[in-house]
């Protein structure tokens, strides 16, 4: 076994054998970003997965945001993966402007959980309960 198999499971389904493409060991989801205004808050979408090499695009989208909006909203129901740099980024946006993460999966509110980042950022069910003022 090499040492990628042995870090990197893989998942099979039940026929064959087959490999599962988007689950582990399986390309992750290329992250996007999309944006929109709702009321009178700013929303970034984010969709996919983010580490250190694919969080440049949300840094730009959520940096220009605060400065510029007083309220933003971080729609996280499409965040799929994100490790420590997502976090640090909703961090430092915090401490920057008024950020309110909204939807996240529950895999992701429980690295909040497990963080105590739950306890610093003000995060909510929807997209339409972050975006109220």
């Amino acid at each position: 076994m090499s040492w990628d198999e042995a870090i990197m499971p893989r998942l099979t389904s039940d026929a064959g054998g087959t490999r599962w493409p988007d689950q582990a060991g399986g390309r992750a989801p290329e992250a996007s970003v999309t944006q929109y205004e709702r009321g009178d808050a700013w929303v970034v979408a984010a969709h996919g997965s983010y580490d250190m090499h694919s969080i440049p695009p949300l840094t730009d989208a959520l940096d220009a945001a605060a400065k510029e909006h007083p309220l933003v909203v971080l729609d996280a129901s499409g965040v799929v993966f994100a490790d420590s740099a997502f976090l640090n980024l909703l961090i430092l946006t915090h401490q920057t402007g008024t950020l309110r993460v909204a939807a996240p999966t529950r895999q992701l509110r429980r690295l909040f959980e497990i963080t105590g980042v739950d306890t610093v950022l003000d995060v909510r069910e929807t997209v339409d309960e972050a975006a109220a003022c």
